[in-house]
């Protein structure tokens, strides 16, 4: 929802320098409000159905109005839902507050996704390719069994992981790591991950590659991103165009990456496409609306994507 009366300020306690406040007790009126689905997984569930890749979902709701809805519009958009129901509490739920910058806070109830059941997984509907590993909640045991699953039956990982899993610390991550072929971050979690300071990118790299030989994203934001793999570096800038929200665009930039990455092997068309997927995905509200239709890259520029060898 975007409000007036929001005020800005920089605040040196904050993780981000700068936060989004609002008086208490006053009242404050909304100018837009839009009710839509979200979360990691099922944005990036879109993504792959609408670039017509035979998509499933796996995760979990409550037995209410707002998970049918999730349900429902996962269908519509070719993916098939293989969600757990829960009677206990209610779906996961955020309200997003957004300033007229576009930046944003997310107030997030976790709800039913903490009662995900490992157990209940369907492995035998889950005849695929790839699995996109997203957000778990922290929990190393769901992490480590998709892993093992995937290990075990040649099905190729992407993971762009929420921080609660990368909480657990790299030295506990390492023997899972090894088996990801495509690893997604943003700079600040792979800075945390990895034990290296903010700004040595290269080190970043060099440190990545010791743990893991699979494609290493690394986003920064308005910066762009950097593309490491098997001693290459791709950076891409991010192109000038209109921005609404920022929700969603760290989701849509990595499957789609994946997107294209799984169709043609090329690194730079797959930073090319997760560039535009993104860059649409802020022109509207919410994080799916944007999410581009196959063979659809509307009016993105194609980015220039830089190569060399470090």
């Amino acid at each position: 929802m975007e409000a007036e009366g929001l005020e800005l300020r920089k605040h040196a306690d904050s993780p981000t320098g700068m936060e989004q406040c609002f008086s208490l007790g006053s009242k404050i009126e909304i100018k837009k409000i839009v009710f839509t689905t979200g979360g990691g997984g099922t944005n990036a569930a879109v993504t792959f159905g609408r670039q017509e890749f035979k998509t499933a979902c796996v995760g979990v709701v409550g037995s209410d109005i707002a998970g049918k809805e999730i349900i429902e519009e996962l269908e519509k958009e070719r993916v098939e839902p293989l969600f757990q129901k829960h009677d206990d509490d209610f779906t996961a739920y955020s309200v997003i507050l957004v300033n007229p910058n576009a930046e944003r806070t997310i107030l997030s109830y976790k709800g039913e996704g903490q009662h995900f059941d490992v157990n209940r997984v369907p492995f035998d509907k889950l005849k695929a390719k790839w699995f996109y590993i997203d957000s778990l909640g922290g929990r190393y045991d769901l992490l480590e069994t998709l892993v093992n699953h995937a290990v075990e039956n040649g099905i190729k990982i992407a993971c762009n992981p929420g921080g609660k899993e990368l909480a657990h610390g790299l030295e506990k991550l390492k023997p899972l790591l090894k088996h990801i072929d495509i690893f997604a971050v943003n700079k600040e979690e792979a800075s945390g991950l990895l034990g290296v300071k903010l700004g040595e990118d290269e080190e970043l790299f060099k440190k990545f590659r010791d743990v893991c030989s699979g494609i290493f994203i690394l986003t920064d934001g308005h910066n762009g991103v950097q593309v490491c793999f098997e001693g290459e570096k791709y950076s891409a800038g991010v192109p000038d165009s209109p921005i609404v929200e920022r929700t969603g665009a760290g989701d849509a930039f990595n499957s789609g990456f994946v997107c294209e990455y799984v169709r043609n092997r090329d690194i730079k068309k797959a930073i090319q496409f997760a560039t535009a997927n993104a860059s649409s995905v802020v022109t509207e509200w919410g994080a799916k609306a944007g999410i581009l239709k196959k063979g659809d890259w509307g009016p993105w520029p194609l980015v220039e994507v830089f190569e060399k060898s470090f």
